[in-house]
């Protein structure tokens, strides 16, 4: 793990629960793609206001990245690269665009948690995500939805 601030935070986690002294190193990262979405992101976070996050299973593919699994944990850090808190996945559900729903909104707790907020914001992201790539997103392509909980911060 490069970054100090989020092996500090990892360390402090582990130092509170040796039960998870094996895990490998988690992921360390930010939501969002910008300095002022990743900032919001961490914030409701922090206040447990969002508790999911929705990937393109496109983008995910394109960078190679592995698909989240129930148990992992992931060090959220704001848009500089500040650990801010630590989350674990407990679930993932391989869903089509058009078929995101209400409770999913609500659940990743941004803009007003409308299906409506959610739907505009994330098919701008996904279009400027996919578009790196020479791709657009499309109403039938997947995306991963993971819910994890907060298990640490400071």
């Amino acid at each position: 793990m490069e970054n100090a601030s989020a092996r500090s935070l990892w360390g402090d986690f582990l130092d509170a629960h040796l039960e998870f002294a094996n895990e490998p190193a988690p992921q360390v990262g930010y939501f969002g793609d910008n300095e002022k979405d990743a900032n919001t992101l961490v914030g409701l976070v922090l206040k447990d206001i969002k508790r999911a996050t929705s990937h393109s299973l496109l983008g995910l593919q394109q960078r190679n990245e592995p698909l989240p699994k129930i148990g992992d944990f992931f060090v959220v850090t704001d848009w500089k690269g500040k650990a801010k808190c630590i989350i674990r996945t407990t679930s993932v559900k391989l869903i089509p665009y058009f078929a995101i729903h209400a409770e999913h909104a609500r659940l990743e707790g941004e803009g007003d948690k409308s299906l409506e907020y959610w739907k505009k914001v994330h098919w701008e992201y996904y279009t400027r995500e996919l578009a790196t790539f020479g791709k657009k997103p499309l109403e039938s392509m997947i995306v991963v939805f993971e819910r994890f909980e907060k298990v640490f911060d400071r």
